[in-house]
């Protein structure tokens, strides 16, 4: 799959500066970089809920899912929220149970946690078959055992669809566990790319390290 190059800017300020890259089906990309390095940016153009500059084509994916950080819950059910209209009500059961929310199903999506809402919103993102899926920062609202319940669910759902997953993250160590390759964005330019103990334990730019050692990396 392909990522094609583009930008974006506001005010005659460029905020992002992509160069495009190949992704791979099955594979799982961390974005990691500084609050304001355009992380979100890019997720947002990739998802199509933010035009780039002089640019109509992102990708060429088929189908995008994408989970904003800011997650929507309908005014019905959580089981409801979920499946949106599909009537593959044991998939459902199977997502919930995964996540560990089954016993949540009939509770009104307005009354959930924030971290049970952005469970419930990665379970109705799974409900279908992207060929690229997007996330950005799907476990920030979750406490230390669901982050991990729900990055096995994203390992599992990325190797068995063969789909290519972007994953915005603040988590390195997050990125550690379940990503292939990270993407390492400053100031809205992509400056270091490669395999995850590459980047992490080896990065080649002294903008990948400074960040780094900030994390204690």
């Amino acid at each position: 799959m392909k990522l094609f190059p583009f930008s974006k800017s506001y005010d005659g300020i460029t905020v992002l500066d992509f160069p495009g890259m190949e992704l791979h089906p099955g594979e799982i990309y961390a974005v990691i970089g500084a609050n304001g390095s355009g992380k979100s940016t890019f997720a947002r153009i990739l998802s199509g809920m933010l035009k780039a500059d002089r640019c109509s084509k992102y990708h060429n994916a088929q189908a995008v899912g994408f989970m904003p950080q800011k997650n929507h819950a309908f005014r019905m059910s959580t089981r409801a929220n979920i499946l949106l209209g599909s009537k593959n009500a044991a998939r459902a059961a199977e997502l919930m149970n995964d996540l560990q929310i089954r016993h949540l199903e009939k509770k009104r999506a307005g009354r959930l946690s924030g971290g049970e809402t952005a469970r419930m919103a990665l379970a109705r993102l799974m409900m279908k078959h992207y060929d690229l899926v997007v996330l950005d920062e799907p476990t920030a609202a979750m406490d230390m055992e669901s982050t991990l319940l729900a990055e096995r669910l994203i390992v599992r759902y990325v190797r068995q669809s063969s789909c290519a997953l972007i994953l915005v993250t603040h988590n390195l160590q997050q990125a550690r566990r379940i990503a292939d390759e990270i993407l390492f964005f400053h100031k809205g330019k992509l400056l270091e790319h490669g395999s995850v103990d590459t980047v992490l334990e080896a990065p080649q730019l002294p903008q990948t390290r400074q960040f780094l050692e900030f994390f204690g990396i």
